[in-house]
Formats: structure tokens, C-alpha cells, sequence
């Protein structure tokens, strides 16, 4: 969104012309960095605004400060139509009623009298609607003032009270458009009784998109990135040395999303999937390029792997216990320990006295791993890496015996392993420190090779 001037020309009007210039309705998130600067850095974890005020911290001048740093996101945008006067004024209202929000929360939560936990998701989810408010209203002005009907559609419901779910909310906002006539940019984040955070959190803006999607009965649903849904990570193989994947399935989209790769919130994907609305993955950069088309029943012509992903950023834990041999629901009481401490396997393996599993790296891994402990004959915790080779034609003799090959060429050692019976995905444990180069050999040899 920062390079909205590419957005504007590459996606908004490019080589388009008459009834092709509209029709369609753009859900924009916020400007980079700014839901982690109203909420708390994604990845990070550092302190933001809601951060202060859920521990009681002076958030009132951050509020102040978050102001003047939006205001200086309107400068980048002067050259390209945005009415300064206009997006100021706009971002200044909308924070003022958040500070007043944020204030009276404040003192029913001192009051005592209150769950503090539905509060403080009510105070997350003002914050974080700022950010798309924001954009969107610069979006649409910057429309607006480079010739087309464009209209702001604020879903963030922020002056009204009114108990609308997130799916009355979005149709009640597109019921009497003309999008023959009228060119739509929504915010990201809706509000809805069912709260949207609550159930999506920081994946709320592709929820949105996925509703809006339905509600409207789009033909296509359009993401726009920075990147083309590639082969590998460019950042780890290098731009020259990945392709764009080009067609795949649900599926896949599915298995990216297991291991933190998300081309869609696997709960967006899915309203889209059920409706038979296709999802096309483009590269903001490159707009004369088809991208890539995610489409429910889609399976390659021929037998190749799509996509090598994973991740460096989890850790592996070894559950042995002599009594498991034959013992039914010996995993199921190690399960409801996991889900004690709400922690989620990616990776699952067994045998006669072991289970294995993956999971992200988390400090909730502390707690589990001491009861853990407590109850089994021996844990073994290790940092570890997990590489996926995926694709919807995979399942022939010999694809796994190659990937195995090329990580065996390459000194990469396989320390567990995964694949289920629709083999779509077959998912290694490898040492850490050998992440990046499994991820370079395997698209070398799987994914350009049979390019």
C-alpha cells in the first residue's frame, strides 16, 4: 500500500478503459507497519498501542504520536491526487473518537465490574480498524481525483452502534451500488457482533475480502502482492531462480497456510472454495501477467512438484514411552496435553513407542514440555527445520525417493518425515542451520528442472 502509486497504475487504471475500469471493489489492508505499531509487531512481538493500554501504560500520547505519523504517510501520496486537507482532517476525527473510546474502557475496566477480557478485544479491534480506515479513505480520494467515480466503503462501523454481523454489515454497505458505474475500495477490517479478531485476528482484512467476494458473487478474486505465488521463497533461492507456480488447487492453498506461508487465511479461502469463486494470486509489478489461479479441482497435466516451502522457526518434540505399544488412545491423552496449552502440531509421525511432532516455536513450548515430562518416560527437545515439497500431481512412484535424493546429495539428513494418503505434500524434518540450502536444492531439482 505504501507503493500505491504502482497500485494506481499497474492495477487501478493501467490499460484500462470504459466499463473495464470498473466493476470491480478493492479491499485494501493498512500501510506497512501499521497495524504493528497500533496493535504490537507481528513478529516481533514489541509493544504497540494496545499493548500500553492493556498493561495500563500512557497510551493517549502514543495515540498522539500514531497521528502524526499517519499524517506523514499522506505526504508520500501528494504527487499522485491525495487531497491533503481532506485524509489530515479524516485520520485526526477518527483517532480523536478512538482516544474517547479508549478512555471510557479504560474506567469501566478500573471499575472492576466487568469481564476485562471482552474489553480489551473490543480496544484491539478499534485499533486495529484505524489502520484500514486510513488507507482505504486515501485510496478512494486518490481515485477520485484521478478521474473516476470511486467510493469509500467504511466497514469499520465506527459511529454507530447498530448489532450488525460482519456478513449484515457487508450487505447492507453493497446493497444499492452500481458497480457498472462505481468504483469500490472497502476497508480491510468490518465490525461485527461476532467480533472479527476474535476468530481471525491479524488475518481479518483477507476475511473481509472473502465475504465480499461471496456477498457480491464476484467471477474472480483478485490478491495482489508483492511477489508472484512462486516456486520458493525469492528471498531464500533468489528472483531469477523462481517461477510462478501458475495454476494449483485449494489444496495446496492449504497446505501453504499449515506452515505460515498463507497465498489466503485458510478462513477466507474457504467461503471462496464452497462458492466456486477461483482466487488469482498477481504480482503488483508485473500487471500484464496472468499470476497464478487457485481453483478447487484443478490437478497439473503432468507429475511435478509446485512449490517448496517451510519453515526454519519451529521445534521438534519426541514423546517415548515403553507402554505406548498397542495401548488405544495412548496418543489422544498426549493430545489433550497439547491442547492444554494450546499448542498445535504442523508434523506428525509415529511408531510402536514414539510419536513425534512439529510445532512452532512459541514460549507456551515451556509449560507443555515440563508436563510433558512429568507424565512420559523421556522427552527429547530440538530446534529443527521442516521443508515441504507440494504439488497436485505428486503422487507417482519415485517423487519421493527424488526428494529424498537430492536432500542425501546435498548432506541434508532427513530426521523425520510426513505424508498422508492424498500425497499432496511430503514434509521433512531436517537440522536448522540446513534450511536454506534443502529449500535451494529441492526447487532446483523439482520445480525448475521441470519447468
Amino acid at each position: 500500500m505504501l507503493k500505491f502509486r504502482d497500485v494506481l497504475n499497474n492495477i487501478i487504471l493501467g490499460d484500462r478503459s470504459g466499463k473495464e475500469l470498473y466493476n470491480r471493489i478493492f479491499v485494501v489492508s493498512a500501510y506497512s507497519n501499521v497495524t504493528n505499531w497500533l496493535l504490537e509487531h507481528k513478529k516481533s512481538g514489541s509493544a504497540g498501542i494496545y499493548t500500553k493500554f492493556y498493561h495500563n501504560e500512557e497510551y493517549e500520547s502514543a495515540l498522539e504520536a500514531m497521528c502524526y505519523r499517519l499524517i506523514e504517510i499522506n505526504r508520500k501520496f501528494a504527487d499522485i491526487g491525495l487531497h491533503q486537507a481532506e485524509a489530515d482532517q479524516f485520520i485526526k476525527k477518527r483517532i480523536a473518537h478512538a482516544r474517547h473510546y479508549l478512555n471510557s474502557m479504560a474506567k469501566v475496566v478500573a471499575s472492576g465490574y466487568v469481564n476485562k477480557g471482552d474489553i480489551y478485544l473490543a480496544a484491539r479491534e478499534i485499533l486495529a480498524s484505524i489502520g484500514e480506515a486510513h488507507s482505504a479513505f486515501n485510496s478512494a480520494n486518490i481515485i477520485k481525483n484521478n478521474g473516476l467515480e470511486a467510493k469509500f466503503i467504511d466497514l469499520c462501523g465506527f459511529y454507530d452502534s447498530e448489532p450488525l454481523t460482519i456478513d449484515e454489515r457487508i450487505q447492507r454497505a453493497f446493497r444499492d451500488i452500481d458497480f457498472s458505474k462505481t468504483l469500490c475500495v472497502a476497508t480491510g477490517y468490518t465490525k461485527g457482533t461476532e467480533g472479527i479478531m476474535r476468530a481471525f485476528d491479524r488475518g481479518y482484512s483477507e476475511v473481509t475480502f472473502s465475504k465480499i467476494a461471496v456477498e457480491v458473487k464476484a467471477d474472480e478474486a483478485v490478491i495482489h502482492k508483492e511477489y508472484h505465488l512462486s516456486s520458493a521463497d525469492p528471498n531464500i533461492v533468489g528472483e531469477e531462480k523462481c517461477i510462478p507456480v501458475g495454476h494449483t488447487s485449494f489444496i495446496i492453498a492449504d497446505q501453504l497456510a499449515d506452515i505460515g506461508m498463507e497465498a489466503i487465511h485458510p478462513k477466507a479461502a474457504k467461503p471462496l472454495e464452497i462458492n466456486g469463486i477461483n482466487i488469482r494470486i498477481k504480482n503488483t509489478f508485473e500487471p500484464k501477467h496472468d499470476g497464478t489461479l487457485i481453483s478447487k479441482n484443478y490437478i497439473s497435466p503432468t507429475s511435478k512438484v509446485e512449490i517448496v516451502s517451510g519453515s526454519d522457526k519451529v521445534t521438534g518434540i519426541e514423546i517415548y514411552d515403553p507402554m505406548m505399544v498397542g495401548e488405544v488412545g495412548f496418543d489422544m491423552q498426549i493430545m489433550e496435553v497439547f491442547f492444554r496449552h494450546g499448542v498445535s502440531y504442523i508434523l506428525k509421525s509415529t511408531n510402536a513407542n514414539c510419536i513425534t511432532m512439529v510445532v512452532w516455536d512459541s514460549p507456551k513450548l515451556s509449560s507443555l514440555i515440563g508436563e510433558l515430562r512429568e507424565r512420559y518416560n523421556e522427552i527429547v527437545v530440538k530446534p529443527v527445520a521442516m521443508v515441504c515439497c507440494m504439488g497436485t500431481n505428486i503422487a507417482l512412484p519415485g517423487m519421493l525417493s527424488k526428494a529424498a535424493t537430492v536432500l542425501h546429495d546435498h548432506g541434508v539428513n532427513v530426521e523425520a518425515f510426513s505424508q498422508s494418503l492424498r500425497q499432496v505434500n511430503m514434509q521433512f524434518v531436517i537440522r536448522r542451520e540446513k534450511y536454506n540450502e534443502a529449500i535451494i536444492a529441492l526447487n532446483e531439482a523439482l520445480c525448475l528442472a521441470n519447468s
